[in-house]
């Protein structure tokens, strides 16, 4: 079983069984319209983009992406030519307490955890909002999370 398609088996509080989150990262090339049309072509494929970041360079725009079906996007990206890279991810569910984000950030510290990039979502599965993060040891910063009371959330908890 490849790294992306591990199964997160974990009996900690907060944390539920199943399948992990892999973003997907596409190239755009920099110019008008680019992501409108990646958005319109994973909509025209019933694939709903659930969480999105970009970095625009002067020469590309990196595009993070965390969709309800990875799969059929991968393959969607593999038929139509488009360069993609997947990796795991942790998504967390943060309460509408007003330290919960540190709380959250204090706990990947305490692990000695790099955060690599993060960034909000866009569904909130559980009306509680949501923070995708990459750092340098995803099982340690689920594991350290779900100690903490954190809940960490699968891919069939955001996919409809």
């Amino acid at each position: 079983m490849s790294e992306d398609n591990a199964v997160m088996i974990h009996s900690a509080v907060g944390k539920l069984e199943g399948t992990a989150i892999r973003q997907i990262s596409v190239f755009l090339q920099n110019r008008v319209g680019a992501l409108m049309a990646l958005t319109k072509l994973m909509q025209d494929h019933s694939i709903e983009i659930l969480g999105i970041s970009m970095q625009d360079t002067t020469e590309m725009t990196l595009v993070r992406l965390i969709v309800s079906d990875p799969e059929s996007a991968c393959l969607l990206f593999i038929e139509r030519g488009i360069p993609y890279a997947e990796c795991r991810i942790l998504v967390v569910e943060l309460s509408e307490s007003d330290h919960r984000l540190a709380d959250c950030l204090s706990c990947l510290l305490a692990a000695e955890l790099n955060i690599e990039f993060c960034y909000s979502l866009l569904v909130r599965p559980h009306d509680f909002p949501l923070l995708a993060i990459h750092c340098d040891e995803i099982d340690v910063g689920s594991d350290s999370l779900s100690k903490a009371g954190f809940r960490i959330l699968c891919q069939g908890d955001l996919s409809r």
